[in-house]
């Protein structure tokens, strides 16, 4: 920037002075020396020190960088959270769904596992209209009908080309997953990814894993490793849906109506691999009515956050409502 376009203006008598000793942009000014070694250069009488100091200052000033504070860049990350628009449920998913963060969503057969997930990325999909999400189906149950009648309850800047950002890659195989987020990874646009969600993980390793061989647990560290890799690389939050099993041993007839007789699939290895794990329950004995049903999401196991009371949460065809008590 030249000196003569400073606002404030610098006074024509000396922006002539400080021409004559080859001084004319920002840039002489600041970095051409000290002050003072300036200052003696000029012509007696043209300005004091404490003058030129000052104007140095001004210079200096607006020639800077706007500052920002970290709390109000913590607010502007927070779109890229996944929400769901229940109170009580983003007050649990608080911590978990933010960027570079990698979450195992776990539970039995009907607990809503996917369906939960479909209902965050679509509604994320919805407010945010520059972003995009991958989902990798590892078992060829992704359904567009299913996904287009979910959005037809959200009403966003993005709604129209939600399903075009939604990209869904089939991967049966490790070594297929691995072949999508490469091409992810080389795409132009893999700086609008937000999210990868993996449904599931627990067919993709369970035949390799064995008591009497390390070769599939390698296998399966590698794996989540590189998807670490992902979410800390490109700030992107990676979903991973993990079954459930049975704890071993079993004994018949104890507590058989409490969801902690069962855990995670895939054993403990797997319990490392991730910074916390979701463990949804289907409450059977409720009856929400209207078709709805009522789930208990629980934190399992975190390292990102403190523990956090279960939260209940309604599911009515895919969409998530809060549970009105009365």
């Amino acid at each position: 920037m030249r000196l003569a376009a400073c606002v404030p203006p610098i006074p024509e008598d000396l922006l002539s002075s400080l021409a004559q000793v080859g001084i004319q942009t920002d840039s002489d000014l600041l970095f051409s020396g000290s002050t003072s070694d300036i200052f003696q250069r000029l012509p007696r009488g043209t300005t004091t020190l404490k003058e030129l100091a000052q104007i140095t200052a001004l210079v200096a000033e607006s020639a800077s960088a706007q500052g920002h504070k970290a709390s109000d860049l913590l607010r502007d990350s927070e779109p890229d959270r996944f929400l769901s628009g229940v109170p009580q449920l983003d007050q649990f998913l608080e911590g978990l769904t933010t960027p570079r963060r990698m979450i195992e969503v776990s539970g039995d057969r009907g607990s809503g596992k996917t369906s939960l997930l479909l209902y965050l990325v679509l509604r994320h999909l919805v407010e945010q209209p520059q972003s995009s999400v991958l989902w990798i189906d590892t078992t060829g149950d992704f359904s567009v009908t299913r996904a287009e009648e979910i959005l037809q309850n959200f009403d966003g800047p993005g709604a129209s080309t939600t399903l075009d950002r939604l990209q869904v890659s089939l991967a049966l195989e490790v070594d297929a997953v691995y072949e999508v987020l490469e091409d992810l990874r080389l795409s132009f646009n893999m700086s609008r990814v937000q999210g990868i969600v993996v449904d599931c993980v627990t067919p993709l390793f369970s035949s390799l894993l064995s008591p009497v061989s390390s070769h599939g647990h390698a296998i399966m560290t590698l794996f989540m490793r590189q998807l670490r890799a992902f979410a800390t690389t490109f700030s992107i939050t990676v979903f991973v849906v993990n079954n459930s099993t049975l704890f071993t041993p079993f004994v018949p007839g104890s507590a058989s109506n409490n969801p902690n007789i069962r855990k995670p699939s895939l054993g403990p290895s797997f319990t490392f691999l991730t910074d916390a794990t979701v463990w949804l329950v289907l409450d059977a004995e409720s009856d929400s009515g209207n078709e709805g049903t009522k789930h208990i999401a629980q934190l399992y196991r975190s390292k990102i956050t403190a523990p956090k009371s279960p939260c209940w949460f309604e599911m009515r065809q895919g969409v998530l409502r809060q549970i009105e008590w009365k």
